[in-house]
Order: C-alpha cells, then sequence, then structure tokens
C-alpha cells in the first residue's frame, strides 16, 4: 500500500514537473521575447516593461526549481551522488544553512533505490532549515558490505523525538519513515533539546540487482 502510493506520487511529481518544463517555462519565455521586441516606448512605460522583465525573469526561475525538486533531472542522467550535490549546490547559493557533504566512495545503485534515497535527503535538508535553526548541517553517504549508509547531524535546538511533533516536520518524517520501510532500511533518529538532530539509515541493496 505505501509502496504503491509513493510510486504514484513520483510518476504524478514527474508529470508536473514536465509540464512545468515544456508548457508554461517556454509560454513565459515567449511573453518576455514579444515583451522586448515592442518599439516607440516612452521612458516611463520602458521603466514598467523592465519591471515586467524581471518578474517574468523570476518566474522563470522559480518554475525551474520546482520543477527539479519534482524531478530531478540529475538523477536518472548522473546518477545519485551528482544529483545531491546538485540539489546542495542549489541550497548553499541560498545561504540559509551550511551543508557539508561527503560521499565515501563513487555510488552507482538502481534508480528504484536512488530515487527513495534522494527523496529522504531532500525531507532531512527540508526538516533542518524549517525547524531546526541549525547553522551547520553535515550529510555522508556511503556503501560497504552491501549496504547503503545515510548519516546526518545537525547543531540545532533538537527536539523531543518521544513527542508528537504535529505541525514541526513530523510529515517530513512521516515520508522518511514510509521510504525507509519500502528500503526494507533501518532508521535511527536521535535527537534531544538543544543538542541538535542526527539520522541513521541502513539500507541492503542486494534485494534491488
Amino acid at each position: 500500500m505505501i509502496r504503491a502510493e509513493i510510486t504514484m506520487q513520483e510518476l504524478e511529481r514527474k508529470r508536473i514537473a514536465n509540464d512545468l518544463h515544456d508548457s508554461l517555462g517556454p509560454l513565459l519565455s515567449s511573453v518576455k521575447m514579444y515583451m522586448q521586441s515592442i518599439e516607440n516606448v516612452s521612458d516611463e512605460n520602458k521603466a514598467l516593461l523592465n519591471i515586467a522583465n524581471a518578474h517574468i525573469d523570476d518566474t522563470i526561475t522559480g518554475l525551474r526549481q520546482i520543477s527539479y525538486n519534482l524531478s530531478p533531472e540529475g538523477l536518472s542522467r548522473n546518477g545519485l551522488i551528482k544529483a545531491i550535490e546538485e540539489y546542495l549546490f542549489r541550497i548553499n547559493s541560498a545561504k540559509t544553512l551550511e551543508i557539508d557533504f561527503d560521499a565515501k566512495n563513487e555510488i552507482k545503485l538502481p534508480e528504484t533505490i536512488e530515487i527513495h534515497l534522494f527523496r529522504i535527503i531532500q525531507e532531512i535538508v527540508n526538516n533542518t532549515i524549517k525547524h531546526a535553526q541549525a547553522t551547520n548541517l553535515r550529510l555522508i553517504i556511503a556503501v560497504a558490505d552491501k549496504q547503503v549508509t545515510v548519516m546526518s547531524i545537525d547543531n540545532g535546538i533538537g527536539f523531543n523525538p518521544n513527542e508528537t511533533r504535529t505541525g514541526t516536520g513530523g510529515l517530513g518524517l512521516s515520508s522518511i519513515r514510509s521510504r525507509c520501510e519500502i528500503l526494507n532500511a533501518s532508521l535511527t533518529l536521535t535527537a534531544d533539546i538543544n543538542h541538535g538532530c542526527s539520522y541513521l539509515i541502513k539500507a541492503p541493496i542486494t534485494k534491488f540487482y
């Protein structure tokens, strides 16, 4: 049931991402091109056109980010590590959180497992940004002994994992647990008030080959 639901979510995400990329993006670019071709414009109207063009640029950038978050193209093209690096580069560029990423060795996994690991890392990063009040997050991913290990450590405010966290990342944690269940992975969550939070995920990979 969980596997089917998440599979449908991924298919719908990909469809929406393709629609944004293939339809709205080119349409907005065409609108901008037509606006730039307008001639004999007064200085006042030229200023308004410049403002409108800037808004269109911001909208196109936003659509690309949404499309990427929904379905990262680099995952199928370049593999998990490159996709994570690209995603984290976008996060680090926003300067909201400093993220150190360490891939212990070259990792090539079936796309079946890579998409779930990528989404797990997305959820960890999102939860850290939204709720942890952290300034640094360390992410480590490695493959050894027929298992992939993902570890994260942040320096945020932490929380009591025994308490229900309604509205404070509970949905993200639920998604992480669901994807771990699909991967038959173990999940160890360590957190304490004012002492940050860490995740340790270990997933066997032999069943995916």
